[in-house]
């Protein structure tokens, strides 16, 4: 990678970015050093596309599962909506759900070089839904659950890690 070049950027959306999206971020995050990968090569990031707990920190819920998974929390996360300079340094783009896909594809710029791929999507033995019920690989939102829901959603989040970062990884050869 040469001076000029930027690190390959993953950005998790959710809607608030105070629960699904920092838990993928996370988790992204340890799972890119656990292969080798540093913040100078590949760049790990989380937004909304809700401005609605803008300044928060993540959940307390969703701190819990990530302490009790043996992952640090940042001190310094607040939640924000995606801006558009984070969407034109961005790479990759992983909504958690469907719903959060269509938000995003409204504020992409017709010449934005991203992929946008449903986080849930890389996870090769989940069935491949059918056209227009996308919302079947949707990440559970434990926002309005207890413990059970955090849970499963960081279940399913350390799940698929290990094909994200395949992927990411094949196109950095």
């Amino acid at each position: 990678m040469t001076a000029e070049q930027h690190p390959y950027t993953v950005m998790t959306v959710c809607t608030g970015n105070i629960c699904r999206s920092p838990m993928a971020e996370i988790i992204l995050r340890h799972f890119f050093e656990e292969r080798g990968l540093d913040a100078s090569q590949v760049r790990v990031e989380s937004s909304g596309v809700s401005d609605e707990e803008y300044g928060n920190p993540i959940d307390r819920r969703a701190q819990r599962v990530l302490k009790e998974r043996g992952y640090e929390i940042p001190r310094d996360h607040f939640a924000h909506r995606i801006t558009h300079e984070e969407i034109a340094e961005s790479d990759l783009l992983l909504p958690m759900t469907a719903a959060h896909m269509r938000a995003l594809l409204r504020l992409l710029p017709a010449n934005k070089r991203a992929e946008v791929h449903l986080y849930r999507s890389f996870d090769p033995n989940l069935p491949t839904p059918a056209p227009g019920h996308d919302d079947e690989l949707d990440l559970v939102d434990p926002w309005y659950g207890g413990p059970h829901e955090f849970e499963v959603a960081i279940d399913q989040i350390e799940e698929v890690a290990p094909y994200v970062v395949a992927w990411v990884t094949s196109k950095l050869q």
